[in-house]
């Protein structure tokens, strides 16, 4: 079943989405070269603490941060430590959520650590947050959920090949609804799979975090043997954008955005939803 919200608690939902705005602020400040992963989890928590919300992450299936830190060829659910140190020219993606009153949100970015990066690796980061917009673009009153999907895989496939010779959308994780728990049905892919027909008609109350995740090469990926880092198979790259949505009768409301996502859904044509908070 898909967990429909009233407007009151979308407002809440949208009370936890800017805890994750704010922890995403306060990682990207952190993310500089010599800095470890431990010490933007650290960020992190400070923020959550300081907003009286509650980790998401923590304590997930047994995972022991409050944020996932994916360095370069780690795709997702990297594991904060002391020992990964970010070097000029990584890149880096952020994965935070937070609770308030049982509330979730959930998003992601990814980062550019120091100087002198590829401008294959600049254009992968915006090919990859430019498919999350088109896709939370899609999600009208009475799309399907492939609308979302299509949008996602068709943006990429559109952008010219990178030096690599081709983008990988990853096959294996994918975005998905979120409410009173972080992970919930539906299951969101961000390509078209014939084998998964058109999915749920969209309606007012449906909230999904919205997550592409792509590399400069294969679509595949091995988990290692801590069994949460998710790395490509082939060593290429990748980078990861995510935020959460509700969507309303009056349009969608990008839960996650400080501006509730008004400024990049102008850019296509789409109105975004009031702020239930201002």
């Amino acid at each position: 079943m898909v967990q429909i919200k009233t407007p009151e608690q979308i407002a809440k939902m949208r009370e936890a989405g800017l805890v994750v705005a704010a922890i995403h602020a306060a990682t990207r400040e952190a993310a500089v070269p010599g800095a470890t992963t431990r010490d933007l989890d650290q960020a992190a928590r400070k923020v959550i603490a300081d907003h009286g919300a509650t980790s998401n992450f923590l304590g997930y299936g047994g995972f022991p941060a409050t944020i996932c830190t994916s360095v370069n060829e780690v795709v997702v659910h990297g594991i904060p430590d002391d020992k990964t140190v970010l070097k000029d020219g990584d890149i880096i993606s952020i994965d935070a959520g937070a609770i308030v009153d049982g509330w979730h949100g959930d998003a992601a970015y990814t980062a550019f650590v120091g100087t002198g990066h590829a401008p294959e690796l600049v254009e992968l980061s915006r090919v990859t947050e430019e498919s999350m917009w088109a896709g939370i673009a899609a999600m009208k009153v009475n799309n399907r959920l492939i609308d979302i999907s299509k949008a996602i895989e068709s943006y990429i496939r559109r952008q010219p090949r990178p030096a690599t010779g081709k983008y990988g959308i990853i096959e294996d994780y994918g975005g998905h609804g979120i409410g009173t728990e972080m992970h919930m049905d539906p299951h969101l892919l961000n390509y078209v799979s014939r084998k998964r027909g058109k999915g749920i008609k969209l309606v007012p109350g449906v909230c999904l975090a919205i997550e592409p995740m792509v590399s400069l090469g294969t679509a595949r990926t091995d988990v290692l043997s801590d069994d949460w880092t998710v790395v490509t198979t082939d060593g290429s790259w990748s980078s990861h954008w995510e935020h959460s949505i509700a969507l309303t009768e009056q349009g969608p409301l990008v839960l996650t955005a400080p501006d509730c996502g008004r400024a990049k859904l102008a850019e296509y044509g789409v109105e975004a939803a009031p702020d239930p908070l201002a």
